[in-house]
């Protein structure tokens, strides 16, 4: 059987009882769009985030451009972000007209570097986009601290990191507002797109929930302008099915990434950092090595697909890479982009499947001891 990083359909399989019984459920309503399930989930998930508000949308891009263009952030406008992350970082700032300033991150936890930050606000600056990377929460505490000494929005990018915590808070909560994304790869994964803004700022989350839908009130009058971006019933009631286990399952790819933690630390391989007082959940386990490239190949040879997470940086993408301004120093990105290699791991991965991907790893460092 071949090795993924993901494998959404192991996912289904696990819930696959709770799913089909969900869709069902929605089937049977005669209700399809923004009923109870949308409904429902919104409040449930925003509980487990320890916020008041949850607004569901369409997708994780939808969920950051939103919550920018809910903090009137638009044309003209600079916001604060990485270049070490997906490109639906930088398309979501791109949609509402703002341009992206791309940042440094940190060398160990390969998040935005708060130390990097201050020197890039200008009277321009609107936001600040921090990205919890591979289920790992960024630096919030100096972020913040920057942000409301300038009078800046935070918008957490939480795509990676479902229940992921900072020093006993729930990634999502800390900033002004969090946005999540649903991909069936995500710890929280659907059938499909889906995406979620929550927090505690009614004003802010009124306004997404009005965005996210023609910019109607109750009487669906346009109050602000908007458009067709909501959350779908179907999904929604996917992701209440799988809501229940998130932590089991976060609990399980700990488990996993324990035991890589171990073995691989025996090899001529960097491991993954963990930020200390923080709660990582392992969307990614990813490690660093010198000869990348090699090591990808002779996995692949035992129908193991390893990932890299990100390569190239989104600022060396055709579309982006005559367009972005970026900071005079982006080593740290430059050098971890060059080495990250992201191994298979979801909750359903097998203790076998484990060990033969550590047998690989071992079989690799072996080989080229003996050449």
């Amino acid at each position: 059987m071949s090795l993924f990083c993901a494998q959404p359909k192991a996912q289904y399989l696990s819930h696959k009882s709770a799913i089909d019984t969900a869709v069902k459920r929605v089937l049977d309503s005669g209700t399809y769009i923004l009923g109870t399930e949308v409904k429902n989930f919104e409040d449930e998930f925003a509980a487990y985030c320890d916020t008041k508000v949850g607004v569901g949308v369409s997708s994780g891009t939808e969920a950051i451009h939103l919550a920018l263009r809910a903090a009137n952030i638009g044309d003209g406008d600079d916001v604060i972000t990485v270049s070490h992350t997906a490109t639906a970082t930088i398309s979501a700032i791109e949609l509402v007209g703002a341009n992206p300033i791309i940042i440094d991150i940190d060398p160990i936890h390969f998040t935005l570097d708060p130390t990097k930050v201050a020197n890039a606000i200008t009277h321009r600056t609107k936001a600040i986009v921090p990205v919890h990377l591979y289920g790992q929460p960024a630096d919030m505490d100096p972020i913040m601290d920057i942000a409301r000494q300038h009078k800046i929005h935070v918008i957490e990018d939480c795509a990676q990191a479902h229940g992921a915590k900072y020093k006993g808070r729930r990634v999502g909560s800390i900033g002004d507002l969090g946005c999540f994304s649903f991909y069936p790869t995500k710890n929280l994964g659907a059938i499909g797109d889906g995406g979620m803004i929550v927090g505690n700022d009614v004003y802010l989350t009124d306004r997404c929930r009005r965005i996210r839908e023609y910019g109607w009130d109750k009487e669906r009058r346009a109050i602000v302008p908007g458009w067709n971006t909501r959350l779908d019933e179907v999904q929604a009631a996917i992701l209440r099915a799988k809501l229940p286990t998130l932590d089991t399952d976060n609990k399980q790819r700990r488990k996993i990434a324990d035991t890589y933690d171990r073995e691989l630390g025996k090899m001529d391989i960097q491991t993954p950092a963990q930020r200390a007082d923080c709660e990582h959940v392992f969307h990614l386990y990813v490690i660093r090595h010198q000869n990348r490239d090699a090591l990808i190949s002779h996995m692949k040879k035992a129908d193991i697909y390893a990932g890299i997470h990100y390569h190239p940086p989104v600022h060396h993408h055709p579309a982006y890479s005559d367009r972005l301004k970026i900071a005079k120093n982006m080593g740290c990105t430059e050098a971890a982009a060059a080495e990250i290699v992201s191994l298979p791991l979801y909750p359903e991965l097998t203790n076998g499947e484990v060990k033969t991907i550590i047998a690989s790893l071992q079989e690799f460092f072996s080989e080229r001891h003996h050449d």
